[in-house]
């Protein structure tokens, strides 16, 4: 990978979700597929920890949000333990946002929101997968899917009972920039005593 221009104090945002938002256009327009991309970090209530992908929906000054069925593996480790660290990784510009929070559900009528936005087809995935569970076939899926299609042929696929939105609430941000031979260029940014967003440097 070639070296990158230095990430300095200097240079960014005292906000720190105004750098995301810098940061997240700057991988768009180098052509990552898919920058909303994100790992999800949870822990049970035992602290055993798990991780995926998952794609971010939305973000502002409240948090950052996705989707899930709330009796999903993520879902029921969110409700146990509301805490999430989130990974965005760009590797195109050699950079990596770490972010980490409490998490609240989303507003019933967000996730509403969300749902009506999806294509009808992904609506009818959510509504008959349960989502985490064993199930006997992919063929048996494909059937649910099929029978709820032709049950709701004429009218809105209903939301799923348990799946809606959780929105990371951030307490803290990590942008780690790539240099060459390991130097990374790591800024971390946390509420100081005055509630204020601190940027302190990290070794890499």
């Amino acid at each position: 990978m070639p070296d990158f221009a230095p990430l300095r104090e200097g240079d960014l945002d005292r906000d720190p979700l105004r750098q995301f938002a810098v940061w997240f256009q700057d991988a768009a327009d180098a052509g990552v597929a898919a920058p909303e991309a994100m790992a999800v970090a949870t822990a049970s209530a035992a602290a055993v920890p798990s991780l995926r992908m998952v794609l971010l929906k939305q973000y502002d000054e409240h948090g950052f949000v996705f989707f899930t069925g709330y009796q999903s593996r993520k879902g029921q480790e969110l409700t146990a333990n509301p805490r999430a660290a989130l990974l965005f990784y760009w590797e195109p510009v050699g950079r990596q946002v770490r972010i980490e929070g409490g998490v609240e559900r989303t507003a019933h009528a967000e996730s509403v929101a969300y749902a009506r936005s999806r294509p009808r087809a992904s609506q009818l995935s959510a509504l008959a997968s349960p989502q985490s569970r064993t199930i006997a076939s992919r063929e048996s899926l494909e059937q649910r899917v099929a029978q709820l299609a032709s049950l709701h042929e004429s009218g809105d696929v209903p939301l799923p009972e348990a799946w809606g939105g959780f929105r990371v609430v951030p307490d803290s941000f990590e942008f780690w920039q790539h240099r060459a031979d390991r130097l990374h260029d790591r800024l971390l940014y946390r509420h100081g005593d005055d509630g204020r967003w601190q940027v302190q440097r990290l070794a890499p």
